[in-house]
């Protein structure tokens, strides 16, 4: 009779905390605050958990293009510069970058060494002349992103003006590329080339902000019958200089390339072009590489002359 009272008592007990359980979460299902089963379209992640978004697209930023800069560089600024940053182009010349970018999305600081204008109509801005991009008249850390492209052949940067690359048919080529002018002192040849990348690199650095982004243009070439891969060139010592590489992008031309003169090919015709994106920001990661990190046996390890086939 004991056994049995305690029984009936237990099940009402079991019971009543039923009917709580349920009561509770039959008020939580009617209730917006919270869904009673989790759901595809509503899922609350535990603590720590990632939980992926965004939706399928086709529209993005590609890293090459058949196009003219004026189409590329937008998309440049688009992925890499937030609108209404401050941007100096220290290499304005006659604006061609600029020629499909809004002019209140930024705030524009125009420059060139010798200005074919003192004036943009498009954009509204003026532009200062005489500014050397290894000098720049900026304070340190003032801007949000720079943009340079300076002439980037070793053609236009000749002692005499009469020795200079784009010359007759291609005057509008020189006219576009450089001011035109000879270049009497500093490094000849493509060192001169060289020698205007690295020096306008640190001049950027310093006046750029921290987390600020410099857009450089360049193209390789082949100067005294030997390859200059240009923009090798130019990461290896901008990285060296405190720069992270963020981005590369390829501008093929739209048109094909030829010479006046071919009797023997000895490399490939350069029908391509770089814009280099930069980050001034600390980074644990470099496109120099080492190969004495890879290649030296472990200090436990005996080096082993490569076995050869028979």
């Amino acid at each position: 009779m004991l056994a049995t009272s305690s029984l009936s008592a237990n099940s009402s007990r079991i019971f009543i905390l039923l009917s709580l359980t349920f009561g509770a979460l039959d008020a939580m299902a009617n209730s917006n605050t919270l869904p009673l089963f989790d759901s595809p379209e509503q899922e609350l992640p535990s603590k720590g958990r990632r939980v992926a978004g965004g939706k399928p697209s086709t529209d993005l930023v590609f890293s090459s293009y058949v196009a003219d800069n004026s189409v590329v560089f937008p998309k440049i600024l688009e992925l890499h510069v937030p609108k209404g940053s401050l941007v100096a182009d220290v290499t304005f010349g006659m604006g061609v970058f600029w020629k499909h970018v809004p002019a209140e999305n930024y705030r524009l600081l125009l420059s060139d060494i010798d200005a074919k204008s003192n004036y943009s109509d498009r954009l509204g801005v003026p532009i200062d002349t005489h500014v050397d991009s290894r000098n720049l008249p900026y304070d340190d850390g003032s801007i949000d992103a720079l943009v340079f492209d300076p002439p980037y052949m070793e053609g236009l940067y000749r002692p005499h003006q009469d020795h200079l690359a784009g010359s007759g048919t291609h005057a509008a080529f020189r006219r576009h590329y450089s001011n035109g002018k000879s270049t009497t002192s500093g490094p000849k040849w493509h060192d001169a080339v060289v020698d205007m990348y690295m020096k306008s690199g640190r001049e950027a650095y310093r006046v750029l902000k921290k987390n600020g982004t410099m857009i450089v243009k360049c193209q390789d070439e082949v100067s005294a019958n030997t390859q200059r891969l240009t923009h090798v060139e130019i990461i290896s010592a901008y990285e060296k200089l405190g720069f992270y590489t963020k981005d590369l992008f390829v501008v093929l031309r739209n048109n094909k390339a030829g010479v006046s003169r071919l009797m023997k090919q000895e490399h490939a015709r350069k029908n391509h072009s770089y814009f280099l994106v930069f980050k001034k920001t600390q980074s644990r990661v470099s496109s120099v590489v080492d190969p004495r990190f890879y290649l030296e046996a472990a200090p436990d390890q005996p080096k082993k002359a490569p076995s050869r086939a028979k």
